[in-house]
């Protein structure tokens, strides 16, 4: 058991994390602490619900903290890039909480938010800047922020920034930072385009792998029901009127189906909402505030949100369609079952996502479902024959990913 003040973090520091309640740390908040306040660049490779999140910012709010002096307008010292709103939202109020003694500014840029108070922020200049890649790519087009002045850059829940499309503006960014800066990579998974950009952007990195990376979600009880398309609902209710189900997420693979879905739970008196790209950041917000109230008893989420969601006492997760990529599955069962508490993830399985599930066991490193249980011959969305070698959904011929916009 360690305790942050054996990590070598500032007492004003140790301070604000006693006052939120913490006193012990995380496999990975141990590992990477000392490694980052010794200016290192680090790989981070840990599950949801492990602390990446503090593991990032205690360290760097101690190393601003040492080096004084305001930034120069239209520049930030540090740089943290977010795939999701949701998660950039989290990632500011941890700077804020953690941060309580120390007279570092911050903000957030996130897109659906309004452009006059991030410009307005951004020309006087901030400490830490926390923005999604879309509208900070905006903003340094525009002239509003330049990074030359940037010393140390995270990026977290890279692999989620790969999937959705961001990699080659991450690379355009990385390449405005100056050459002696300090660079962090987080990731629960790291696929082979996140090993190529650690090799180019990472300077003799040390390579932090949590206890459990091996095993995602090993405190979430997984369970697959093997469901025709037009038994989900009734299988979905039945989930949800167990006695054990408290708060609750489910996961549809398109904003439409989202909507659908939320539609008929509400019809069916179940409190209700959906959160995807299409919501406004205002809406989102509102929809989470419901949730973390208990006015909102079931969230209906696409893959948008399957980062962004910190939500305590989330008892179950659905997936109500399969995800396309295995790597999704790992970061939508990991909104229950966090910080040591356990949950439960039920997946609803049509015969023809058969190749989904194999994708998800073969990352697993084990069976979800008995081969005994599932149907002999079933229209699996790659054919009769051999499943594919995992990867991305490129060329699958099976459900598209949605195209969305997290920024």
């Amino acid at each position: 058991m360690t305790h942050f003040a054996d990590l070598g973090l500032a007492e004003s520091t140790c301070r604000a994390v006693a006052a939120a309640g913490y006193s012990t740390a995380t496999d990975i908040q141990a590992r990477a602490i000392p490694a980052i306040l010794s200016g290192a660049d680090v790989i981070g490779c840990a599950q949801t619900g492990t602390g990446k999140t503090a593991a990032v910012v205690l360290p760097m709010l101690d190393r601003l903290a040492a080096r004084p002096g305001k930034p120069a307008p239209g520049t930030c010292k540090a740089l943290v890039l977010a795939p999701t709103r949701e998660l950039a939202q989290q990632i500011g109020t941890a700077i804020q909480t953690y941060g309580a003694n120390q007279r570092l500014s911050h903000a957030v840029v996130v897109g659906g938010a309004k452009y006059g108070p991030q410009i307005q922020a951004l020309r006087r200049g901030v400490d830490i800047l926390v923005a999604t890649p879309g509208r900070l790519e905006d903003h340094i087009e525009s002239g509003h922020l330049a990074l030359d002045r940037t010393g140390m850059v995270v990026l977290d829940e890279a692999d989620r920034m790969l999937d959705l499309g961001f990699l080659p503006a991450i690379r355009r960014m990385l390449a405005q930072l100056p050459a002696a800066r300090q660079t962090v990579l987080l990731s629960a998974t790291m696929p082979s385009a996140i090993r190529q950009l650690s090799a180019q952007f990472l300077s003799e990195p040390q390579t932090i792998t949590a206890a459990g990376t091996g095993d995602p979600a090993a405190q979430v009880t997984q369970e697959v029901r093997i469901v025709p398309a037009a038994g989900k609902r009734a299988a979905l209710m039945d989930i949800l009127g167990g006695d054990d189900v408290a708060r609750s997420i489910v996961f549809t693979r398109t904003k439409r189906g989202a909507d659908a879905l939320t539609e008929h739970l509400a019809d069916s008196g179940i409190a209700a909402e959906a959160i995807h790209g299409d919501k406004s950041q205002g809406q989102r917000e509102r929809t989470l505030r419901g949730f973390r109230r208990d006015k909102v008893r079931v969230l209906v989420a696409t893959d948008v949100a399957a980062r962004g969601i910190d939500v305590p006492g989330v008892s179950h997760v659905v997936n109500y369609d399969m995800p396309s990529e295995a790597e999704s599955y790992v970061h939508r069962i990991g909104r229950t079952g966090r910080a040591g508490n356990t949950g439960n993830a039920i997946s609803l399985c049509e015969p023809r996502e058969r190749g989904l599930l194999h994708d998800i066991e073969r990352l697993l490193g084990r069976r979800l479902v008995d081969p005994a249980e599932l149907p002999a011959h079933p229209a699996s969305r790659r054919g009769n024959g051999p499943p594919a070698k995992p990867g991305r959904g490129k060329g699958r011929g099976g459900p598209r990913r949605e195209r969305r916009s997290a920024a």
